[in-house]
């Protein structure tokens, strides 16, 4: 067995002072039970691809985190989420943006990958084909916590469109990604966006190749940050590439982009990778990530934000 899965719920701005010690508890735990989640279904032989689908819709259900229950509010109040997932050993993608009332996003990713013919479907047609699917819909009540609505309370009268934390920057997008028993690499990606957004702004995590990509010859990544730069930079593939074409490991790979290419741009946040030999890295050019990590070769459950 060689199997490897690291997850993220997010980068950012993220200090001591502004988390307290219950808070920082409750997040290692519930990234601890993630971690322990996803790694429990590629023990048993489980799909890379079925394990980054499950994991992150863990974390869509979790409303510690921006994305499915949890998701901010747009400028108009509603909540928009994108997600995306890639097979590394088909080279075959799904994505959706900007839904609403779609339980879980990630889902219907999976679905347009598998049964649309098509990668990316968007806003309404999206939801018309999640309900094609049956997918799980759930009122906007659903989706609220008070937290998320006091940022919004504080933007929504203004032009701005921020980051989910008004007081340590998070990036509160959450991904997966895995390598299984077969070797076939996989990720997933799913996020609520920012808070106060307007115009259906989408970011990375439904753009292929900028906040999601995997590869058998080479890895799978997931990204969070502020998308615009992802996008720009078209990060997640942009670390393949480098292995791809300079034979560079992936963590020579991912240290380049990350605190390289990406931050001399302008762009911050991380990304959580791993290569085909189930090497694992989750670099990050901001004071914190949520994330974690385990692997077949260690029985140890690694989570951490700092």
């Amino acid at each position: 067995m060689n199997y490897a899965l690291a997850i993220h719920g997010g980068a950012g701005t993220i200090s001591k002072q502004h988390i307290t010690p219950d808070k920082e508890k409750e997040y290692l735990a519930v990234l601890k039970e993630a971690v322990l989640f996803g790694a429990s279904i590629l023990k048993s032989g489980g799909s890379s691809l079925d394990v980054v689908e499950k994991t992150v819709i863990f974390l869509e259900d979790i409303p510690l985190f921006n994305a499915g229950k949890g998701s901010v509010f747009t400028h108009h109040g509603h909540h928009e989420m994108d997600a995306s997932i890639m097979c590394g050993q088909t080279m075959q993608a799904g994505a959706v943006a900007a839904v609403r009332n779609v339980k879980n996003p990630v889902m219907l990713s999976r679905k347009v990958m598998d049964e649309s013919g098509f990668v990316l479907l968007v806003g309404r047609g999206a939801e018309d084909f999640a309900h094609h699917c049956a997918l799980d819909f759930r009122e906007d009540e659903y989706f609220f916590t008070q937290y998320r609505y006091a940022q919004w309370q504080m933007l929504k009268n203004s032009e701005v469109a921020e980051v989910d934390h008004f007081d340590n920057n998070k990036y509160g997008t959450v991904g997966a990604v895995a390598l299984d028993n077969n070797g076939n690499l996989a990720a997933a990606t799913s996020t609520g966006g920012l808070t106060n957004k307007k115009f259906g702004r989408v970011g990375d995590t439904s753009v292929i190749g900028a906040g999601t990509y995997a590869n058998n010859n080479t890895c799978a990544i997931s990204c969070t940050g502020y998308g615009e730069y992802f996008i720009r930079n078209v990060v997640a593939h942009d670390v393949s590439a480098l292995m791809e074409y300079k034979n560079m490991t992936l963590a020579d790979a991912t240290d380049v982009v990350v605190h390289h290419k990406l931050k001399k741009a302008g762009g911050e946040g991380g990304l959580i990778a791993i290569d085909r030999q189930g090497n694992i890295c989750m670099p990050f050019n901001t004071q914190g990530m949520y994330r974690g990590c385990a692997n077949a070769k260690s029985e140890n459950i690694q989570v951490a934000i700092y």
